[in-house]
Protein backbone atom coordinates (compact mmCIF):
# COMPACT_ATOMS: atom_id res chain seq x y z
CA UNK A 1 0.00 0.00 0.00
CA UNK A 2 1.15 3.23 -0.89
CA UNK A 3 2.36 6.11 2.48
CA UNK A 4 -0.22 9.04 1.27
CA UNK A 5 -0.52 11.24 4.37
CA UNK A 6 -4.00 12.50 3.47
CA UNK A 7 -5.97 10.15 1.38
CA UNK A 8 -9.26 11.37 1.74
CA UNK A 9 -8.41 14.63 -0.53
CA UNK A 10 -7.00 12.60 -3.01
CA UNK A 11 -9.94 10.56 -3.25
CA UNK A 12 -12.48 13.88 -2.76
CA UNK A 13 -10.47 15.71 -5.72
CA UNK A 14 -10.86 12.49 -8.27
CA UNK A 15 -14.87 12.23 -7.27
CA UNK A 16 -15.26 15.19 -8.52
CA UNK A 17 -14.23 14.46 -11.97
CA UNK A 18 -15.65 10.95 -11.67
CA UNK A 19 -19.02 12.27 -11.07
CA UNK A 20 -19.20 14.32 -13.80
CA UNK A 21 -18.43 11.93 -16.34
CA UNK A 22 -21.40 9.42 -14.76
CA UNK A 23 -23.23 11.84 -15.20
CA UNK A 24 -22.96 11.95 -18.37
CA UNK A 25 -23.99 8.43 -19.07
CA UNK A 26 -27.76 9.04 -17.71
CA UNK A 27 -28.05 13.21 -18.32
CA UNK A 28 -29.12 12.87 -22.02
CA UNK A 29 -31.79 10.57 -21.49
CA UNK A 30 -33.92 13.34 -20.13
CA UNK A 31 -32.50 15.76 -23.36
CA UNK A 32 -32.87 13.20 -25.77
CA UNK A 33 -36.84 14.51 -27.24
CA UNK A 34 -35.62 17.83 -27.46
CA UNK A 35 -32.30 16.67 -28.83
CA UNK A 36 -34.47 15.05 -31.47
CA UNK A 37 -36.30 18.11 -32.53
CA UNK A 38 -33.00 20.74 -32.20
CA UNK A 39 -31.17 18.72 -34.64
CA UNK A 40 -34.41 17.28 -36.60
CA UNK A 41 -33.23 13.21 -36.17
CA UNK A 42 -34.80 10.40 -34.80
CA UNK A 43 -34.88 8.09 -32.19
CA UNK A 44 -32.72 5.60 -33.42
CA UNK A 45 -30.08 8.53 -34.07
CA UNK A 46 -30.58 10.37 -31.08
CA UNK A 47 -30.05 6.82 -28.97
CA UNK A 48 -26.48 6.65 -30.60
CA UNK A 49 -25.92 9.77 -28.94
CA UNK A 50 -25.59 8.01 -25.69
CA UNK A 51 -23.98 4.71 -27.55
CA UNK A 52 -21.32 6.10 -28.47
CA UNK A 53 -20.34 7.86 -25.41
CA UNK A 54 -20.86 4.22 -23.92
CA UNK A 55 -18.84 2.36 -26.37
CA UNK A 56 -16.06 4.56 -26.60
CA UNK A 57 -15.80 4.43 -23.02
CA UNK A 58 -16.40 1.23 -22.44
CA UNK A 59 -13.99 -0.32 -25.05
CA UNK A 60 -10.37 1.59 -23.77
CA UNK A 61 -11.07 0.88 -20.18
CA UNK A 62 -8.76 -2.52 -19.80
CA UNK A 63 -5.93 -0.68 -20.94
CA UNK A 64 -6.39 2.54 -19.72
CA UNK A 65 -6.38 0.87 -16.35
CA UNK A 66 -3.02 -0.60 -17.66
CA UNK A 67 -1.91 2.75 -18.06
CA UNK A 68 -2.51 4.11 -15.15
CA UNK A 69 -0.76 1.26 -13.64
CA UNK A 70 2.20 1.83 -16.10
CA UNK A 71 2.67 5.65 -16.43
CA UNK A 72 0.55 6.85 -12.65
CA UNK A 73 -2.91 7.00 -12.41
CA UNK A 74 -2.63 10.96 -11.41
CA UNK A 75 -1.22 11.25 -14.79
CA UNK A 76 -4.00 9.61 -16.99
CA UNK A 77 -6.41 11.07 -14.77
CA UNK A 78 -5.98 14.05 -15.94
CA UNK A 79 -4.65 13.76 -19.34
CA UNK A 80 -8.25 12.14 -19.37
CA UNK A 81 -10.22 15.18 -18.15
CA UNK A 82 -8.71 17.38 -20.03
CA UNK A 83 -10.09 15.42 -23.02
CA UNK A 84 -13.61 14.52 -21.59
CA UNK A 85 -13.65 18.50 -20.59
CA UNK A 86 -13.04 19.62 -24.18
CA UNK A 87 -14.96 16.73 -25.87
CA UNK A 88 -17.90 18.64 -23.88
CA UNK A 89 -17.37 21.86 -25.27
CA UNK A 90 -17.07 20.59 -28.82
CA UNK A 91 -20.65 18.25 -28.09
CA UNK A 92 -22.48 21.78 -27.00
CA UNK A 93 -21.21 24.00 -29.90
CA UNK A 94 -22.41 20.26 -32.38
CA UNK A 95 -24.51 21.64 -35.08
CA UNK A 96 -26.39 18.06 -36.37
CA UNK A 97 -26.64 14.72 -34.77
CA UNK A 98 -23.62 13.62 -36.52
CA UNK A 99 -21.43 16.09 -34.93
CA UNK A 100 -22.73 15.40 -31.56
CA UNK A 101 -22.26 11.57 -31.77
CA UNK A 102 -18.80 12.10 -32.89
CA UNK A 103 -17.72 14.86 -29.86
CA UNK A 104 -19.58 11.96 -27.84
CA UNK A 105 -17.15 9.30 -28.98
CA UNK A 106 -14.58 11.80 -27.85
CA UNK A 107 -15.91 12.54 -24.41
CA UNK A 108 -16.34 8.81 -23.98
CA UNK A 109 -12.61 8.39 -24.70
CA UNK A 110 -11.53 10.53 -21.99
CA UNK A 111 -14.08 9.06 -19.71
CA UNK A 112 -12.13 5.78 -20.07
CA UNK A 113 -8.78 7.11 -19.39
CA UNK A 114 -9.84 8.67 -16.33
CA UNK A 115 -12.57 6.01 -14.24
CA UNK A 116 -10.12 3.11 -13.49
CA UNK A 117 -7.86 5.65 -12.06
CA UNK A 118 -10.46 6.53 -9.28
CA UNK A 119 -10.84 3.23 -8.38
CA UNK A 120 -7.12 2.04 -8.41
CA UNK A 121 -6.28 4.78 -6.05
CA UNK A 122 -9.04 3.59 -3.21
CA UNK A 123 -7.38 0.33 -3.55
CA UNK A 124 -3.29 1.62 -3.39
CA UNK A 125 -3.76 4.19 -0.46
CA UNK A 126 -6.52 2.61 2.27
CA UNK A 127 -5.61 -0.85 3.06
CA UNK A 128 -8.65 -3.28 2.37
CA UNK A 129 -10.16 -3.17 5.77
CA UNK A 130 -10.51 0.31 6.14
CA UNK A 131 -11.50 0.62 2.48
CA UNK A 132 -15.62 0.48 3.41
CA UNK A 133 -15.43 3.75 3.78
CA UNK A 134 -13.78 4.82 0.82
CA UNK A 135 -15.53 2.73 -1.83
CA UNK A 136 -18.89 3.54 0.19
CA UNK A 137 -18.11 7.31 -1.07
CA UNK A 138 -17.05 5.87 -4.56
CA UNK A 139 -20.35 3.94 -4.64
CA UNK A 140 -22.35 6.88 -3.59
CA UNK A 141 -20.78 8.78 -5.80
CA UNK A 142 -22.00 5.95 -9.02
CA UNK A 143 -25.70 5.61 -7.25
CA UNK A 144 -25.84 9.81 -6.97
CA UNK A 145 -24.31 10.66 -10.63
CA UNK A 146 -27.20 8.13 -12.00
CA UNK A 147 -29.92 9.93 -10.08
CA UNK A 148 -28.45 13.55 -10.18
CA UNK A 149 -27.93 13.18 -14.05
CA UNK A 150 -31.27 13.38 -14.82
CA UNK A 151 -32.72 15.79 -12.41
CA UNK A 152 -29.72 18.28 -13.51
CA UNK A 153 -30.54 17.65 -17.20
CA UNK A 154 -33.93 18.42 -16.88
CA UNK A 155 -33.46 22.18 -14.89
CA UNK A 156 -30.39 23.01 -17.28
CA UNK A 157 -32.58 21.56 -20.98
CA UNK A 158 -35.96 23.63 -19.64
CA UNK A 159 -34.07 26.85 -18.75
CA UNK A 160 -30.94 27.01 -20.93
CA UNK A 161 -31.54 24.21 -23.61
CA UNK A 162 -29.85 21.06 -24.04
CA UNK A 163 -26.02 22.01 -25.01
CA UNK A 164 -26.06 23.27 -21.46
CA UNK A 165 -25.99 19.32 -20.41
CA UNK A 166 -22.70 19.52 -22.01
CA UNK A 167 -21.38 23.25 -21.32
CA UNK A 168 -21.38 22.46 -17.57
CA UNK A 169 -18.98 20.25 -17.93
CA UNK A 170 -16.53 22.81 -18.57
CA UNK A 171 -16.00 24.75 -15.50
CA UNK A 172 -16.66 21.41 -13.62
CA UNK A 173 -13.72 20.13 -15.30
CA UNK A 174 -11.26 23.60 -14.20
CA UNK A 175 -11.89 23.09 -11.08
CA UNK A 176 -11.42 18.91 -10.88
CA UNK A 177 -8.12 19.72 -12.71
CA UNK A 178 -7.13 22.21 -10.44
CA UNK A 179 -8.17 19.58 -7.09
CA UNK A 180 -6.46 15.92 -8.97
CA UNK A 181 -3.48 18.24 -9.70
CA UNK A 182 -2.90 19.85 -5.85
CA UNK A 183 -4.31 16.90 -3.62
CA UNK A 184 -3.84 13.98 -5.75
CA UNK A 185 0.00 12.04 -5.33
CA UNK A 186 2.06 10.67 -7.94
CA UNK A 187 1.76 6.59 -6.82
CA UNK A 188 3.90 4.17 -7.89
CA UNK A 189 4.29 3.32 -11.38
CA UNK A 190 4.66 -1.04 -12.50
CA UNK A 191 5.69 -1.72 -16.06
CA UNK A 192 3.45 -3.75 -18.20
CA UNK A 193 3.20 -4.96 -21.70
CA UNK A 194 0.39 -3.95 -23.87
CA UNK A 195 -1.77 -6.78 -25.52
CA UNK A 196 -2.72 -4.84 -28.73
CA UNK A 197 -4.70 -7.50 -30.78
CA UNK A 198 -6.60 -7.84 -27.64
CA UNK A 199 -7.87 -4.03 -27.62
CA UNK A 200 -8.63 -4.95 -31.33
CA UNK A 201 -10.84 -8.32 -30.68
CA UNK A 202 -12.60 -6.23 -27.91
CA UNK A 203 -12.79 -3.12 -29.78
CA UNK A 204 -14.78 -4.88 -33.21
CA UNK A 205 -16.58 -7.43 -31.19
CA UNK A 206 -18.40 -5.14 -29.01
CA UNK A 207 -18.70 -2.35 -31.64
CA UNK A 208 -20.21 -5.84 -34.01
CA UNK A 209 -22.51 -6.87 -30.86
CA UNK A 210 -24.00 -3.35 -30.16
CA UNK A 211 -24.59 -2.29 -33.63
CA UNK A 212 -26.43 -5.26 -34.37
CA UNK A 213 -28.68 -4.82 -31.62
CA UNK A 214 -29.37 -1.22 -31.80
CA UNK A 215 -29.44 -1.55 -35.68
CA UNK A 216 -31.76 -4.37 -35.67
CA UNK A 217 -35.85 -2.85 -35.68
CA UNK A 218 -34.44 -0.67 -38.35
CA UNK A 219 -33.45 -3.12 -40.58
CA UNK A 220 -36.32 -5.25 -39.91
CA UNK A 221 -33.73 -7.52 -38.32
CA UNK A 222 -32.79 -8.64 -42.22
CA UNK A 223 -29.88 -7.51 -43.88
CA UNK A 224 -28.51 -4.39 -43.28
CA UNK A 225 -26.59 -3.71 -47.15
CA UNK A 226 -24.99 -6.85 -49.69
CA UNK A 227 -24.53 -9.85 -47.78
CA UNK A 228 -24.12 -8.14 -44.57
CA UNK A 229 -27.31 -9.14 -41.76
CA UNK A 230 -28.49 -7.61 -38.64
CA UNK A 231 -27.84 -11.24 -37.22
CA UNK A 232 -24.89 -12.05 -39.28
CA UNK A 233 -23.35 -8.28 -37.42
CA UNK A 234 -24.75 -9.92 -34.11
CA UNK A 235 -23.23 -13.32 -34.26
CA UNK A 236 -19.79 -12.26 -36.15
CA UNK A 237 -19.57 -9.63 -33.04
CA UNK A 238 -20.12 -12.82 -30.43
CA UNK A 239 -17.32 -15.00 -32.14
CA UNK A 240 -14.91 -12.10 -32.05
CA UNK A 241 -15.59 -11.85 -28.47
CA UNK A 242 -14.80 -15.61 -28.00
CA UNK A 243 -11.23 -15.66 -30.07
CA UNK A 244 -10.72 -12.51 -27.51
CA UNK A 245 -11.16 -14.44 -24.54
CA UNK A 246 -9.46 -17.20 -25.92
CA UNK A 247 -6.75 -14.99 -26.78
CA UNK A 248 -6.26 -13.70 -23.39
CA UNK A 249 -6.22 -17.45 -21.94
CA UNK A 250 -3.18 -18.26 -24.48
CA UNK A 251 -1.41 -15.06 -23.75
CA UNK A 252 -1.69 -15.78 -19.90
CA UNK A 253 -0.61 -19.28 -20.54
CA UNK A 254 2.53 -18.16 -22.06
CA UNK A 255 3.56 -16.04 -19.43
CA UNK A 256 2.43 -12.96 -21.01
CA UNK A 257 0.43 -9.76 -19.61
CA UNK A 258 -3.44 -10.33 -21.29
CA UNK A 259 -5.33 -7.11 -21.46
CA UNK A 260 -8.25 -8.86 -19.57
CA UNK A 261 -6.20 -11.02 -16.64
CA UNK A 262 -8.09 -13.74 -16.50
CA UNK A 263 -6.33 -15.36 -13.51
CA UNK A 264 -8.28 -12.40 -11.37
CA UNK A 265 -11.55 -14.43 -11.87
CA UNK A 266 -10.42 -17.46 -9.98
CA UNK A 267 -11.40 -14.90 -7.19
CA UNK A 268 -14.74 -16.13 -6.63
CA UNK A 269 -16.25 -13.11 -5.33
CA UNK A 270 -14.77 -10.84 -8.30
CA UNK A 271 -16.12 -12.90 -10.62
CA UNK A 272 -19.33 -12.73 -8.88
CA UNK A 273 -18.93 -9.13 -8.34
CA UNK A 274 -18.55 -8.25 -12.01
CA UNK A 275 -21.08 -10.61 -12.93
CA UNK A 276 -23.06 -7.89 -10.61
CA UNK A 277 -21.91 -5.23 -11.80
CA UNK A 278 -22.59 -6.13 -15.49
CA UNK A 279 -26.56 -6.44 -14.59
CA UNK A 280 -26.28 -3.30 -12.65
CA UNK A 281 -24.83 -1.38 -15.56
CA UNK A 282 -27.73 -2.62 -18.04
CA UNK A 283 -30.45 -1.90 -15.86
CA UNK A 284 -29.39 1.57 -14.35
CA UNK A 285 -28.91 2.75 -18.19
CA UNK A 286 -31.98 1.20 -19.51
CA UNK A 287 -34.83 2.03 -17.69
CA UNK A 288 -34.38 5.79 -17.39
CA UNK A 289 -35.39 5.68 -21.01
CA UNK A 290 -38.60 4.26 -21.59
CA UNK A 291 -39.53 6.25 -18.08
CA UNK A 292 -38.47 9.60 -19.55
CA UNK A 293 -40.66 9.41 -22.50
CA UNK A 294 -43.57 8.09 -20.82
CA UNK A 295 -43.29 11.51 -18.63
CA UNK A 296 -42.78 13.68 -21.22
CA UNK A 297 -45.09 12.24 -24.42
CA UNK A 298 -48.11 10.43 -22.67
CA UNK A 299 -48.12 12.88 -19.53
CA UNK A 300 -46.84 16.16 -21.24
CA UNK A 301 -44.41 16.61 -18.56
CA UNK A 302 -41.05 19.15 -18.87
CA UNK A 303 -37.46 17.72 -18.66
CA UNK A 304 -37.41 19.43 -15.25
CA UNK A 305 -40.90 17.63 -14.14
CA UNK A 306 -39.89 14.57 -15.34
CA UNK A 307 -36.60 14.57 -13.66
CA UNK A 308 -38.24 16.06 -10.60
CA UNK A 309 -39.85 12.42 -9.99
CA UNK A 310 -36.42 10.97 -9.10
CA UNK A 311 -35.94 13.52 -5.99
CA UNK A 312 -36.99 10.88 -3.31
CA UNK A 313 -34.40 8.49 -4.73
CA UNK A 314 -31.77 11.18 -4.99
CA UNK A 315 -32.24 12.24 -1.52
CA UNK A 316 -32.38 8.75 -0.35
CA UNK A 317 -29.30 6.80 -1.67
CA UNK A 318 -27.10 10.22 -0.95
CA UNK A 319 -27.86 10.24 3.01
CA UNK A 320 -27.79 6.14 3.21
CA UNK A 321 -24.96 5.53 0.80
CA UNK A 322 -22.44 7.00 3.80
CA UNK A 323 -24.05 4.54 6.54
CA UNK A 324 -24.11 1.67 4.44
CA UNK A 325 -20.35 2.11 3.37
CA UNK A 326 -19.06 2.19 7.11
CA UNK A 327 -21.32 -1.06 7.83
CA UNK A 328 -19.10 -2.85 4.88
CA UNK A 329 -15.91 -2.69 6.68
CA UNK A 330 -17.91 -5.12 9.94
CA UNK A 331 -20.38 -6.85 7.61
CA UNK A 332 -20.75 -9.26 4.83
CA UNK A 333 -21.16 -6.98 1.75
CA UNK A 334 -23.56 -10.02 0.78
CA UNK A 335 -26.21 -9.13 2.66
CA UNK A 336 -26.82 -5.48 1.56
CA UNK A 337 -25.96 -5.92 -2.13
CA UNK A 338 -28.70 -8.43 -2.25
CA UNK A 339 -31.42 -6.79 -0.39
CA UNK A 340 -30.45 -3.54 -2.79
CA UNK A 341 -30.74 -5.36 -6.00
CA UNK A 342 -33.99 -7.35 -4.92
CA UNK A 343 -35.63 -3.83 -3.45
CA UNK A 344 -34.19 -2.18 -7.01
CA UNK A 345 -36.42 -5.16 -9.31
CA UNK A 346 -38.88 -4.26 -7.06
CA UNK A 347 -38.77 -0.62 -7.93
CA UNK A 348 -38.54 -1.39 -11.21
CA UNK A 349 -41.52 -3.60 -11.44
CA UNK A 350 -43.71 -1.51 -9.49
CA UNK A 351 -42.89 1.57 -11.89
CA UNK A 352 -43.75 -0.58 -15.03
CA UNK A 353 -46.99 -1.95 -13.57
CA UNK A 354 -47.76 2.29 -12.99
CA UNK A 355 -47.20 3.35 -16.66
CA UNK A 356 -51.20 3.97 -17.89
CA UNK A 357 -52.01 6.99 -19.55
CA UNK A 358 -54.60 8.19 -16.38
CA UNK A 359 -52.15 7.01 -13.30
CA UNK A 360 -51.57 9.84 -10.80
CA UNK A 361 -48.20 10.97 -11.21
CA UNK A 362 -47.31 11.49 -7.52
CA UNK A 363 -47.68 7.86 -7.26
CA UNK A 364 -44.51 7.36 -9.26
CA UNK A 365 -42.42 9.24 -6.14
CA UNK A 366 -42.96 5.80 -4.44
CA UNK A 367 -41.40 3.31 -6.32
CA UNK A 368 -38.36 6.13 -6.60
CA UNK A 369 -38.01 6.30 -2.89
CA UNK A 370 -37.84 2.35 -3.18
CA UNK A 371 -35.08 2.97 -5.49
CA UNK A 372 -33.11 5.11 -3.31
CA UNK A 373 -32.69 2.60 -0.63
CA UNK A 374 -31.45 -0.13 -3.62
CA UNK A 375 -28.86 2.08 -5.02
CA UNK A 376 -27.62 3.54 -1.06
CA UNK A 377 -27.33 -0.25 -0.98
CA UNK A 378 -25.79 -1.50 -4.25
CA UNK A 379 -22.62 0.49 -5.51
CA UNK A 380 -20.46 0.24 -2.39
CA UNK A 381 -21.00 -3.23 -1.24
CA UNK A 382 -20.53 -4.38 -4.71
CA UNK A 383 -17.72 -2.76 -5.24
CA UNK A 384 -16.11 -3.91 -1.84
CA UNK A 385 -17.00 -6.80 -2.38
CA UNK A 386 -15.57 -7.55 -5.40
CA UNK A 387 -11.88 -5.58 -5.18
CA UNK A 388 -11.43 -6.59 -1.15
CA UNK A 389 -8.49 -8.24 -1.86
CA UNK A 390 -6.87 -7.02 -4.52
CA UNK A 391 -2.93 -6.21 -4.23
CA UNK A 392 -1.46 -3.27 -5.22
CA UNK A 393 -0.08 -4.28 -8.78
CA UNK A 394 -3.26 -5.45 -9.53
CA UNK A 395 -5.41 -2.58 -8.94
CA UNK A 396 -5.19 -1.18 -12.21
CA UNK A 397 -6.42 -3.98 -13.90
CA UNK A 398 -9.09 -5.32 -11.62
CA UNK A 399 -10.33 -2.13 -11.25
CA UNK A 400 -10.43 -1.86 -15.53
CA UNK A 401 -12.10 -4.88 -15.90
CA UNK A 402 -14.72 -3.92 -13.08
CA UNK A 403 -15.58 -1.01 -14.71
CA UNK A 404 -14.96 -2.35 -18.04
CA UNK A 405 -18.10 -4.73 -17.04
CA UNK A 406 -20.11 -2.21 -15.73
CA UNK A 407 -19.94 -0.15 -19.04
CA UNK A 408 -20.48 -3.58 -20.98
CA UNK A 409 -23.54 -4.03 -18.95
CA UNK A 410 -24.50 -0.10 -20.15
CA UNK A 411 -23.48 -0.29 -23.56
CA UNK A 412 -25.78 -3.99 -23.76
CA UNK A 413 -28.25 -1.59 -21.91
CA UNK A 414 -28.62 1.15 -24.39
CA UNK A 415 -28.82 -0.97 -27.35
CA UNK A 416 -31.24 -3.68 -26.06
CA UNK A 417 -33.61 -0.83 -25.09
CA UNK A 418 -33.76 0.75 -28.20
CA UNK A 419 -34.32 -2.21 -29.96
CA UNK A 420 -37.16 -3.39 -27.43
CA UNK A 421 -38.86 0.35 -27.45
CA UNK A 422 -38.70 0.15 -31.07
CA UNK A 423 -40.48 -3.21 -31.14
CA UNK A 424 -42.57 -2.63 -28.61
CA UNK A 425 -43.88 0.52 -30.61
CA UNK A 426 -44.05 -1.53 -33.65
CA UNK A 427 -46.32 -3.70 -32.37
CA UNK A 428 -48.48 -1.65 -29.70
CA UNK A 429 -49.11 0.88 -32.39
CA UNK A 430 -48.99 -1.19 -35.54
CA UNK A 431 -50.74 1.50 -37.47
CA UNK A 432 -47.55 4.15 -37.06
CA UNK A 433 -43.99 3.26 -38.51
CA UNK A 434 -41.72 1.96 -35.93
CA UNK A 435 -40.49 4.82 -33.63
CA UNK A 436 -42.06 7.29 -35.82
CA UNK A 437 -44.70 8.06 -32.50
CA UNK A 438 -41.69 9.21 -30.67
CA UNK A 439 -40.01 11.82 -33.10
CA UNK A 440 -43.46 12.88 -33.87
CA UNK A 441 -44.51 13.50 -30.73
CA UNK A 442 -41.25 15.29 -29.27
CA UNK A 443 -41.13 17.44 -32.11
CA UNK A 444 -44.85 19.16 -31.95
CA UNK A 445 -45.18 18.89 -28.50
CA UNK A 446 -48.56 16.38 -28.67
CA UNK A 447 -49.25 12.77 -29.05
CA UNK A 448 -53.29 11.66 -30.14
CA UNK A 449 -54.89 10.49 -27.21
CA UNK A 450 -56.03 7.80 -28.84
CA UNK A 451 -52.80 6.37 -28.92
CA UNK A 452 -52.07 7.01 -25.03
CA UNK A 453 -53.13 3.47 -23.88
CA UNK A 454 -51.03 1.72 -26.71
CA UNK A 455 -47.67 4.58 -26.00
CA UNK A 456 -47.70 3.29 -22.63
CA UNK A 457 -48.14 0.01 -22.98
CA UNK A 458 -44.72 -0.37 -24.87
CA UNK A 459 -42.96 1.50 -22.10
CA UNK A 460 -44.00 -0.15 -19.44
CA UNK A 461 -42.96 -3.55 -21.62
CA UNK A 462 -39.90 -2.32 -21.72
CA UNK A 463 -39.11 -2.22 -18.34
CA UNK A 464 -39.23 -5.34 -17.75
CA UNK A 465 -36.35 -6.14 -19.47
CA UNK A 466 -34.25 -3.84 -17.20
CA UNK A 467 -35.99 -5.53 -14.14
CA UNK A 468 -35.58 -8.62 -15.21
CA UNK A 469 -31.90 -7.93 -15.31
CA UNK A 470 -31.18 -6.42 -11.99
CA UNK A 471 -32.91 -9.65 -10.97
CA UNK A 472 -30.51 -11.68 -12.68
CA UNK A 473 -28.15 -9.84 -10.21
CA UNK A 474 -29.81 -10.07 -6.99
CA UNK A 475 -29.80 -13.91 -7.35
CA UNK A 476 -25.21 -14.13 -8.30
CA UNK A 477 -25.11 -11.72 -5.49
CA UNK A 478 -26.56 -13.79 -2.87
CA UNK A 479 -23.69 -16.54 -3.79
CA UNK A 480 -21.08 -13.82 -2.57
CA UNK A 481 -18.36 -15.42 -0.25
CA UNK A 482 -17.22 -14.05 3.04
CA UNK A 483 -14.67 -11.17 2.77
CA UNK A 484 -11.29 -12.68 3.67
CA UNK A 485 -9.55 -11.29 6.84
CA UNK A 486 -6.59 -8.89 5.65
CA UNK A 487 -3.20 -7.90 8.11
CA UNK A 488 0.12 -7.09 7.27
CA UNK A 489 -0.79 -4.13 4.70
CA UNK A 490 2.40 -1.77 4.98
CA UNK A 491 2.93 1.65 4.29
CA UNK A 492 5.20 0.80 1.53
CA UNK A 493 4.54 0.19 -1.91
CA UNK A 494 4.16 -3.56 -2.86
CA UNK A 495 7.16 -5.53 -4.16
CA UNK A 496 8.22 -9.18 -3.66
CA UNK A 497 8.45 -10.09 -0.38
CA UNK A 498 6.63 -7.42 1.15
CA UNK A 499 3.99 -8.48 3.77
CA UNK A 500 1.64 -6.89 0.96
CA UNK A 501 2.57 -9.41 -1.21
CA UNK A 502 2.77 -12.30 1.06
CA UNK A 503 -0.61 -11.80 2.48
CA UNK A 504 -1.52 -12.28 -0.90
CA UNK A 505 0.43 -14.88 -1.82
CA UNK A 506 -1.01 -17.11 0.83
CA UNK A 507 -4.12 -16.12 0.16
CA UNK A 508 -4.30 -17.12 -3.46
CA UNK A 509 -2.33 -20.72 -2.07
CA UNK A 510 -5.42 -20.85 0.23
CA UNK A 511 -7.84 -20.11 -2.70
CA UNK A 512 -6.03 -22.80 -4.83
Amino acid sequence: MENVAKPWPALWSLVVGFFMILIDTTIVSVANPRIMAGLNTDINAVIWVTSAYLLSYAVPLLITGRLGDRFGPKNLYLIGLVVFTLASLWCGLSGDITMLIAARAVQGLGAAMMTPQTMAVITRIFPPDRRGAAMGLWGATAGMAVLVGPILGGVLVDSLGWEWIFFVNVPIGIVAFVLVTRFVPKLTTHSHSFDILGVVLSAVGMFLLVFGIQEGQTYKWGTVTGVISVWGLIISGLVVLVLFVAWQWMLERRGGEPLLPLGLFKERNFSLGNATIMAVGFSVTAFPLPTIFYYQVVRSLTPTQSALLMIPMAVISGALAPVVGRLIDKTNPRWFATFGLVCLAGALFWTANLLGPDTPIWMFLLPSAVQGVANACIWGPVSNATTRNLEPRQAGAGSGVFNTTRQIGAVLGSAAIAALIQARLAAELPAAPAGAPVGEASMSGTLPQALHAGFSTAMSQSIVLPACAILLGAVVAAFYGKPKSVSGWGNKPAAAGTPAVQEASSQDAARK
